[in-house]
Order: C-alpha cells, then sequence, then structure tokens
C-alpha cells in the first residue's frame, strides 16, 4: 500500500486529521483515551502508515494529541494549556455566582444576513440565516445580551430546538461542537437597544464579545455578547463541547 503524497498537507493526511478530530469533539475519544495504533488507523483509511503518522502529528501540534515512544497516542489531557478555548454555558456561570438563572427570547426569525455578518461568517451576503435577539438574567437581573445568527445547514436539528425554554447558547454548545473559532473583544457605547435590555443609560461603555464558531458543514453561528457594566470575564466552562486554537483579537 503507498501513497503518492504523504506531506502534512496532504489531502489524505488532512481527512484522517479532520475525522480523529471529529472523534474527539464529539467524545467517542475522551481525555485521557489511548487511541488505536498508527497501524490499525492505516488500515481502518486504507492508506500508508506514514500517512496516518502525518495526520496524527497535526493534531498534536495543534495540541490535541498526547503522542509518546512505546507509550501510544493518547487523546491530551487539560488542552488548554496549549492556548485554546471552550465557550462557557451562560447558565451555568450565573448559577456557578450564587445567582438564580432566567433568560428573555426578543426576537427569533429567519432574514438575509447583512455585508458585515457575511463577511464575519464567510458566506454570500443576503443567505437567510437564523437571527435571534436574547437576554440572560441573575436573579432577575440582566447578565448579558447576545445578537445571534445561527447557520441550519451546520447545526443539525435546530429546527427542534425551542429556545424560549433551553437557550440558544446552551443548546449549540451541547449539540453543535466546533471546529474553530474565532474571538473579538472590544469597547462600545451602549446604544439605544443595548441601553433598554441591559437596562444602563445609553452610551454607558460595555465589553462587547464577538464569536464565530465553524465545523465541517461550515459557519455555525456568530454571536455579538454585550455585558453589563462592570462584568469580569473568567475561565471558560468545562462543560463545553470543543477546545480548538483561536484567533484573539482588542480593537478599539
Amino acid at each position: 500500500m503507498t501513497d503518492k503524497q504523504a506531506g502534512p498537507t496532504s489531502p489524505k493526511a488532512q481527512n484522517i486529521a479532520n475525522e480523529v478530530r471529529r472523534r474527539i469533539v464529539e467524545r467517542e475519544w475522551r481525555q485521557g483515551d489511548r487511541i488505536p495504533d498508527e497501524a490499525d488507523l492505516a488500515i481502518e483509511f486504507d492508506v500508508a502508515r506514514a500517512t496516518v503518522n502525518k495526520a496524527l502529528q497535526l493534531l498534536a501540534d495543534e495540541g490535541l494529541l498526547d503522542r509518546r515512544r512505546r507509550a501510544g497516542t493518547r487523546v491530551a489531557v487539560d488542552p488548554v494549556r496549549k492556548a485554546t478555548f471552550t465557550i462557557s454555558i451562560v447558565r451555568e456561570q450565573v448559577e456557578q455566582a450564587g445567582m438564580v438563572y432566567t433568560h428573555r427570547v426578543v426576537a427569533q426569525r429567519r432574514s438575509p444576513i447583512p455585508a458585515e455578518i457575511a463577511a464575519r461568517l464567510e458566506l454570500p451576503e443576503g443567505e437567510v440565516l437564523v437571527h435571534m435577539r436574547a437576554v440572560h438574567y441573575g436573579d432577575g437581573q440582566p447578565f448579558q445580551l447576545e445578537d445571534r445568527w445561527i447557520n441550519p445547514r451546520a447545526a443539525p436539528g435546530l429546527e427542534k430546538a425551542d429556545f424560549w425554554q433551553l437557550n440558544a447558547n446552551e443548546w449549540l454548545v451541547r449539540n453543535a461542537p466546533y471546529l474553530r473559532a474565532d474571538l473579538t473583544f472590544s469597547a462600545e457605547n451602549a446604544n439605544r437597544r443595548d441601553a433598554r435590555l441591559l437596562q444602563t443609560r445609553q452610551e454607558q461603555a460595555l465589553l462587547i464579545m464577538h464569536r464565530t464558531t465553524w465545523n465541517d458543514l461550515g459557519p455555525i453561528t456568530t454571536v455579538r455578547v454585550a455585558f453589563q457594566p462592570g462584568h469580569l470575564v473568567g475561565t471558560e466552562s468545562s462543560q463545553s463541547r470543543g477546545y480548538w486554537p483561536v484567533r484573539r483579537g482588542v480593537g478599539a
């Protein structure tokens, strides 16, 4: 069995890396688990062992696999130390702060995406996605406001999701694992909608987060989160379904 292209960017190596990554994301293989030997994977994928080696090395370089001679290859434990991140479940943040969590959907409809959102999602302008706004509360007080676009094609089962019962943040974390993400923070003055929904004054300085995630089906979601004044961004939740390299940026 031979492969003409066995380099780190060969299609076969990339396809194997994508499949192994999927098994880790969907927790078929959990942190600390030893994965099958290269020889067994070569048989499974019908490729040369060298191709499997290249694919596993790609994932080791990402921090997802821990490879040791004679000890085999295992799914990395605590990959956050590799400068990666996970997505917090807002309900858990509120409850861990000792508050009672509730949320309210302000609006939800299918709408064509404007140019700014299209560029962020790498989709054509005007494509129709699910657009929603929701407020998360702690003890009845606004905790954060999210303005979110969701791509149904990358989130199977979305049409059956009831976001009035289970908020979109938690549903997506549990049902739409991501393979890559883009995360930026900026400071903005509250516009009229921000001020009304966060129960603060217009022009109040707010911490804003934009986060976009993708899987092998395309962009999953992009969300603008406006935090209550004084909010501190803490450690991300270990309940998240992914832990992948992310671009971090700070805007003016």
